[in-house]
């Protein structure tokens, strides 16, 4: 009787992105072909490319795509998982410093243990995804002991406790822009590109409709020549939860800016939320430029925020 041999699917990256709702919505959408598996960093010994609670998915046809290093464990890992699934059973697996695989080395130096975890459904990974889209913070327990996975209310930080690893998720960043100029076209059309979540619009409409898109998770950056035109958004954004406040102008315009909300009754603690002159670095003298240095003011003050 001649046995039939089967093929074992070769690893192969389906999407480049590290972005965690896009690993989730990737696993949520193989899931309904077949197993899956979640992988999780959640040790770190030494230095790492990446944080603890990084994700990658694993489609039983060897597709994958996350990342829990800077891409020098990630095929080795997916096989991992393809294993995980032939036992049908989850595994850790370290990497780097105190592995087994004394060919995969870490440019880092340090080593890594990644949890892979064998799908059994995905109603975890919906809740979690219904609650970012709702941009509300979420977070997933793994449990290695039970082989469980379960979404429960947000902890800080991402890391074990009591024998569960958690993974805390936060939403998606969104800038809010206020003004016309060519800056403000600039830091729209990169923020996009850098995968933020953008709003803009009139005077008017960030009055009346700013106040709703704001939340903790928020960066209002104001790109106004006119100080008259500009106070009224300012307020709105002074009055909001906005993680970061920029506003364009040189220091002599916002000596004069800072005046006026004074006069109005500003606190003076509201009014050192500003940052200006915006931008992490300058002056600079072109949109581009200008773009790049507030988008790293936003990227360096949401890292600060999160913590």
């Amino acid at each position: 009787m001649n046995e039939v041999l089967v093929s074992k699917p070769t690893p192969v990256r389906a999407l480049a992105t590290d972005d965690p709702v896009e690993v989730l919505r990737f696993a949520v959408a193989a899931f309904g072909s077949g197993n899956v598996a979640l992988a999780t960093l959640v040790q770190i010994r030494g230095g790492a490319a990446r944080a603890l609670g990084a994700h990658m998915a694993i489609a039983e046809d060897g597709r994958f795509c996350g990342y829990v290093s800077g891409g020098c464990v990630e095929a080795a890992v997916a096989s991992e998982a393809l294993l995980a699934m032939e036992e049908g059973r989850d595994r850790a697996v370290r990497f780097g410093d105190g592995s087994p695989f004394f060919d995969i080395v870490l440019p880092c130096g340090g080593g890594i243990t990644v949890a892979i975890h064998l799908l059994r459904d995905i109603d975890a990974l919906k809740d979690v995804l219904a609650g970012l889209n709702q941009r509300h913070p979420t977070a997933l327990a793994y449990s290695p002991e039970q082989g469980r996975l379960v979404a429960i209310a947000p902890p800080q930080p991402t890391g074990w406790s009591n024998n569960r690893f958690l993974t805390c998720y936060r939403p998606k960043t969104r800038v809010v822009i206020s003004g016309q100029a060519i800056e403000a076209e600039m830091v729209s059309r990169i923020a996009e590109a850098a995968g933020y979540e953008i709003a803009r619009g009139t005077r008017e409409m960030a009055v009346t409709a700013v106040p709703a898109l704001i939340d903790p998770y928020t960066a209002v950056v104001l790109f106004h020549h006119d100080l008259e035109i500009e106070m009224p958004v300012l307020e709105v954004a002074l009055a909001s939860s906005a993680f970061y406040i920029g506003a364009l102008g040189s220091t002599r315009t916002h000596r004069n800016r800072v005046q006026r909300l004074e006069l109005s009754g500003t606190d003076r603690q509201q009014i050192d939320r500003i940052k200006a002159p915006i931008g992490m670095f300058g002056p600079t003298k072109d949109a581009t430029a200008l773009a790049l240095s507030v988008l790293a003011d936003i990227a360096a003050a949401r890292l600060v925020a999160d913590k």
